[in-house]
C-alpha cells in the first residue's frame, strides 16, 4: 500500500511541473495579451479640444440679440392689444345700454305718428317738447357713432343688416326686395346694434 502512495505521489508531481512549466505556459506572455487588449483603445496623450473664445462671444450675443427681438415683438404685440381693446372699449362699451334706449326711441317715434293735426294743434307744447326729446336722443346717438339703418321700400333685402318679418307675395315689388319697413335698425361703428326689420316680397301673385 505504501508503495502504491509513492506512485500517486510521482504522478502529482510530474502534474504539477507540466503547468509550471514556462513553455508550455508562458504566463509573462498571457499577462502582455491582456494589458494590450485592455489599453490598446485609450489614447492618454490627447489633448483636449480648446473652444476659441471670440466664436464663444459671439455666439452668446447672436442668443441674447435674438432674445431681445422676441421680446419687443411681444412688447409691441401688447401694445397694440391693449390700444384695440381700449378703442373696443370705448366705442363699444356702452352697447348694451344703447340697445335698450333704442325702445325708447322707438316708442316716441310711434307716439309722434299717431297723433292727429288737432291734437298737434291742442298740445303743441307737448307735441314739441316730445319731438325735441327725440332730436336729443339721436343726437346723443350720433355722439357715440351709433346710426339708424333706414331701408326703403323696393330695396333689396340684406341679411346682413335687415330682418325678415314676414314674405309674402307682391305684384309691384321684384322677389326678394323690401315690400315694408317695419322697425328702423341702428349700427354702432361697424357692428349691428339692430337689424331694420322688414317685410320682404316673394314676388308676383299667382
Amino acid at each position: 500500500m505504501a508503495k502504491s502512495m509513492g506512485k500517486k505521489h510521482e504522478d502529482l508531481d510530474v502534474s504539477l511541473d507540466r503547468f509550471l512549466d514556462e513553455d508550455e505556459f508562458p504566463l509573462d506572455k498571457i499577462d502582455e495579451e491582456e494589458s494590450e487588449e485592455e489599453f490598446e483603445d485609450v489614447d492618454l496623450t490627447a489633448e483636449p479640444e480648446e473652444v476659441d473664445p471670440v466664436e464663444q462671444l459671439q455666439a452668446e450675443v447672436a442668443q441674447l440679440k435674438d432674445r431681445l427681438i422676441r421680446t419687443l415683438a411681444d412688447t409691441e404685440n401688447l401694445r397694440k392689444r391693449a390700444e384695440r381693446d381700449r378703442r373696443d372699449a370705448e366705442q363699444y362699451g356702452g352697447q348694451k345700454l344703447a340697445r335698450d334706449l333704442l325702445s325708447v326711441n322707438d316708442n316716441m317715434k310711434r307716439a309722434l305718428e299717431t297723433v292727429t293735426d288737432e291734437q298737434r294743434e291742442a298740445n303743441k307744447g307737448l307735441i314739441e317738447g316730445i319731438e325735441l326729446t327725440q332730436r336729443e336722443l339721436l343726437s346723443a346717438f350720433a355722439s357715440h357713432k351709433i346710426v339708424p339703418v333706414t331701408p326703403a321700400v323696393g330695396d333689396k333685402f340684406d341679411p346682413n343688416i335687415h330682418q325678415a318679418m314676414f314674405e309674402a307675395p307682391f305684384p309691384d315689388v321684384k322677389a326678394g326686395h323690401i315690400l315694408q319697413v317695419m322697425n328702423e335698425g341702428f349700427m354702432i361703428g361697424d357692428r349691428l346694434l339692430r337689424p331694420a326689420q322688414v317685410g320682404v316680397s316673394s314676388g308676383g301673385g299667382s
